[in-house]
């Protein structure tokens, strides 16, 4: 059976690089019928962040990814946080010294400061010199008994160490050029070298997938796995995923909290899919992915080396694209609840539902994020029309006098359309009546009704905000552009 896992540390937000791993790992369980486990490393103690582990959790929830066995939920291989399992890594490390395979280091932080910096200045290779690898096994007892010491791994030194990838194919290390790597810590705890075969082993993993920068890690692996007499996992290690400009990915670039996408107004399904397709593709031309198609039809092979490019535009296009497909009660709840959190105090509670219910069906064919509706919705409330600099009116029509002009023909226009017969479709006739009133096709001076009624060159349709604000409102706030424009003249 396949058993796959996310193993993240707990020292801070998942950033959407770890959370893509995550995914492909999930996927990979759920498509070949297997296990998808959850394991917390937290052996680097100093960085720990303790409310990143619910945050862990709350990323995995929000796309829907769940898992058979962890932390929360338990099974066979229990417990699955590193620091509660210290007993294995130490019996493994115990083990590997005795069969002559590791050995204790007592060098000092300061003496291997000094190491590297000679290394540095002879411009040579960073790496353990192996000074304490001969030093004979009783010596090294006796030494331990009154002073502290590290566990290092003795790494080959002659041939080669050879990675299968499922994603790479065959990767060669020179073992020459391996150093000896910490295995246990001088407190006790493993290094992530060795705390991830024990636990891979132990709870019976078959894939390790990772990122590709943990590549050079992996003769140190391979070769763990051989001197404990394991069989190692099966590894694939996926692309990079780089900014638009092709560079490593950073906060700038799109590498933030995932949840930090959650809360700018992306939907789950426009984050999996999205993620889903950064260096994995399920044919030449699909590019909408469900979450159930990903769990029936992800394979390994499929997986490229080469990096994938985070793209913000096609993350707003497919973001876009759920929002459209949401029901109309769905998508209603969602911009209420997005208003009630999103409107400035200014505007009074509660909010008229009934503005938000007309307004729904207009934002749903023109929001790219959720973030967007709050901006949107709020020209519609209110009697007076939000602040905007007089600047952006009269520059729309060409000067004061232009705009002047342009708005008495709209106000003229719509005054004469009664209370009672105040729709859209009565909006919109006398506007385009304008037309002929001032010679001037449409699209030249709409821009100056869009900011006078709604304060911005562009918003909800503007003969559907108009019916929505109502004809008082609508000309009130169309007379007080009137009176700006004059006055800037």
């Amino acid at each position: 059976m396949v058993r796959t896992r996310f193993a993240p540390s707990p020292t801070g937000d998942p950033h959407v690089g770890n959370v893509r791993t995550a995914i492909f790992a999930w996927a990979q369980a759920r498509a070949s019928g297997g296990q998808f486990i959850l394991r917390l490393e937290d052996t680097d103690q100093n960085r720990l962040v303790p409310e990143s582990v619910e945050r862990i959790y709350d990323s995995l929830r929000w796309l829907g990814l769940d898992w058979d066995e962890g932390p929360d939920v338990g099974g066979p291989h229990a417990p699955y946080v590193q620091s509660e399992r210290l007993p294995l890594y130490q019996e493994a490390a115990s083990r590997l010294i005795a069969e002559g395979k590791a050995y204790r280091c007592f060098c000092t932080a300061e003496r291997l400061d000094a190491m590297r910096a000679q290394q540095a200045a002879a411009k040579q290779p960073p790496g353990y010199d192996g000074r304490c690898r001969t030093i004979p096994p009783a010596e090294s007892a006796a030494r331990a008994m009154s002073e502290p010491f590290t566990v290092r791994f003795k790494m080959k030194r002659e041939g080669q160490t050879v990675l299968h990838d499922l994603v790479r194919g065959a990767v060669v290390f020179e073992n020459a050029l391996q150093d000896d790597f910490v295995a246990l810590k001088s407190d006790g705890f493993p290094t992530y070298h060795l705390a991830v075969v024990v636990d891979d082993t132990a709870m019976g993993i078959t894939h390790a997938i990772r990122g590709e920068e943990w590549i050079s890690s992996a003769p140190k692996h391979l070769q763990l796995y051989e001197a404990l007499g394991w069989a190692p996992t099966a590894f694939a290690h996926l692309p990079l995923i780089l900014g638009p400009d092709h560079k490593k990915l950073s906060k700038r670039s799109g590498d933030t909290a995932l949840l930090d996408y959650r809360d700018r107004g992306y939907l789950p399904e426009a984050m999996l899919n999205f993620l889903a397709l950064l260096g994995w593709s399920l044919d030449e031309k699909t590019n909408l992915l469900s979450r159930e198609e990903l769990a029936s039809a992800f394979t390994i092979e499929r997986v490229v080396p080469n990096p994938a490019v985070f793209d913000a535009g096609r993350l707003d296009w497919l973001n876009g694209h759920y929002v459209r497909q949401m029901s109309p009660e769905a998508w209603l709840e969602t911009v209420v609840a997005w208003a009630e959190r999103g409107l400035p105090p200014s505007v009074p509670r509660p909010l008229d539902h009934a503005v938000l219910a007309a307004a729904a069906p207009l934002l749903q064919e023109r929001v790219a994020r959720l973030e967007e509706i709050p901006a949107m919705v709020a020209p519609l409330f209110g009697f007076q029309a939000p602040e905007f600099d007089a600047a952006l009116l009269t520059e729309r029509a060409g000067g004061p006098a232009a705009a002047v002009r342009v708005l008495d023909a709209a106000i003229l226009a719509l005054d004469r359309v009664g209370e009672g017969d105040w729709t859209r479709e009565a909006v919109e006739a006398a506007v385009r009546s304008l037309e002929e009133t001032l010679g001037q096709k449409l699209r030249k001076f709409v821009a100056v009704l869009y900011v006078a009624v709604l304060g911005s060159p562009q918003g909800t349709p503007l003969f559907d905000s108009l019916a929505i604000l109502g004809r008082e409102r609508a000309l009130e706030r169309l007379r007080a552009a009137r009176a700006r424009a004059e006055h800037r003249g």
